[in-house]
């Protein structure tokens, strides 16, 4: 059944073109695998920019391979994006039209504040919502119960859950966030315990797991960005792990990760106040106090500054595309006027 993969009323009204409506459970170049609600087909998706966890319409029938060819995508509920891995200011959209994003930290190694903040500000720029789950508590240097109480002081506003996947630990508390039609995705580091966390929600072994370095480092053992259905339980997308999490123009997601400094910054004196020594400025005073970290405040500038820089890069390459472009039409131009016979006289 379609429900099952999240089909509902408003996906309906959407799909008014022709075609069969499915989900795609893997976008892989120019094919897809698609969960249909009776089966899973191979189809040709050349040209359409699927990812995981799009909607889209199918037309059955077709060779070299493939059981059908995706006709349309349907508009995108939720996305979620980061920027491509180094100076290339591109948009990457990791999966589509999730619920949930569980932002997997590992207790195996001492959790980074700073990587927390970045993956919680992509988290909640895509419309998702999102929930921390610390993984391999049975690993935790300390006690697995004070690491929960540092990082929720980091991931304020966002629910926390301690799990393990050796010793069942919170697995019951996050398998009541899954519901048949929800999808929630897994969003984390290498080594983090995606793959694990995945098997031990399904019950069965369904993805390769890794082992970890004393670093708390892992190995990529998930190559793609798959949809899996639990039976039951709604539908989770694993990741590969991600070495660097870069921002993509994520001024909501910053907002949101950082609700408690935006609220005090509107009681500064001034509006454009740089929380910088300026006189009655709101974070200073709250910093002073201890209600918020040098800290956080601190990370939140750094991030804000790198979505601005990301931005002026895009657009900056974005203008030289376009006079690239124009160059080629004014030559192309230019060719087809020499080009041209002279009329008869």
């Amino acid at each position: 059944m379609l429900e099952e993969l999240g089909w509902d009323a408003g996906w309906a009204a959407r799909a008014d073109g022709p075609g069969t409506p499915a989900r795609v459970l893997r976008a892989d170049g120019g094919r897809a695998v698609l969960a249909t609600g009776h089966g899973d087909l191979r189809v040709d998706a050349a040209g359409r920019a699927l990812v995981t966890g799009d909607w889209v319409t199918y037309q059955p029938g077709g060779t070299d391979g493939v059981d059908g060819t995706v006709l349309s995508r349907l508009p995108r509920r939720t996305e979620l994006v980061r920027g491509a891995g180094g100076r290339a200011a591109a948009r990457q959209v990791l999966a589509a039209n999730v619920d949930l994003v569980l932002v997997l930290v590992s207790l195996a190694a001492p959790p980074s504040a700073a990587r927390l903040d970045r993956l919680l500000a992509v988290a909640w720029d895509s419309g998702a919502t999102p929930v921390v789950v610390l993984t391999k508590a049975d690993l935790a240097a300390g006690t697995a119960d004070a690491e929960r109480d540092e990082v929720a002081e980091t991931a304020l506003g966002t629910p926390v859950v301690l799990t393990s996947a050796v010793d069942g630990r919170g697995l019951p508390e996050l398998g009541r966030l899954l519901r048949p039609g929800r999808t929630a995705v897994l969003l984390g580091v290498s080594g983090a315990g995606k793959s694990s966390l995945l098997n031990a929600l399904a019950g069965t072994a369904v993805a390769a797991t890794g082992a970890v370095g004393r670093t708390g480092r892992g190995r990529h053992t998930t190559t793609a960005r798959e949809l899996t259905v639990l039976p039951g339980r709604g539908l989770l997308l694993d990741t590969p792990g991600l070495r660097g999490v870069q921002l993509w123009e994520a001024d909501g997601g910053l907002d949101a990760a950082f609700a408690d400094l935006v609220e005090l910054a509107e009681r500064c004196r001034f509006r454009d106040c740089r929380h910088a020594g300026e006189p009655d400025c709101a974070i200073a005073a709250a910093i002073a106090d201890g209600t918020v970290s040098a800290r956080r405040v601190a990370s939140h500038a750094a991030l804000r500054r790198e979505v601005g820089w990301l931005r002026e890069r895009y657009d900056a390459r974005l203008r030289a595309e376009q006079r690239r472009e124009w160059r080629r039409l004014s030559r192309a131009v230019r060719s087809g006027r020499r080009s041209r016979p002279r009329p008869a006289r």
